[in-house]
């Protein structure tokens, strides 16, 4: 397997990586959950400072806090490109045994 220089590791990583100032939407409490559960609760407001999500504020519920964070999301997640799909590895034949079974 080839290495890849750390150079093009690097500015792959920086693209994935948020702008300092991005704001995310976050649930309140100890537990992680997705938008779709409870997203009438208060969510809370993070923003990425170039090396951690700090919190800056809170919202009455999702589509406040979705409207505070505004469109930067969207704009990472366009940033990063997919993997191409013709490098993935072949398929492997499948499996076949090398004596014959006979039930008794």
């Amino acid at each position: 397997m080839s290495e890849e220089p750390l150079e093009e590791w690097a500015a792959r990583r920086e693209q994935r990586r948020p702008a300092v100032g991005e704001r995310r939407p976050a649930p309140l409490g100890d537990q992680k959950q997705g938008v779709h559960v409870s997203p009438e609760e208060p969510r809370g407001i993070q923003e990425w400072d170039g090396h951690q999500w700090v919190p800056v504020g809170v919202a009455e519920d999702f589509e406040a806090a979705a409207h505070e964070t505004g469109e930067e999301a969207a704009a990472r997640a366009a940033r990063v490109s997919l993997p191409a799909f013709g490098k993935l590895p072949t398929m492997p034949n499948p499996w076949r045994p090398t004596e014959v079974f006979h039930r008794p």
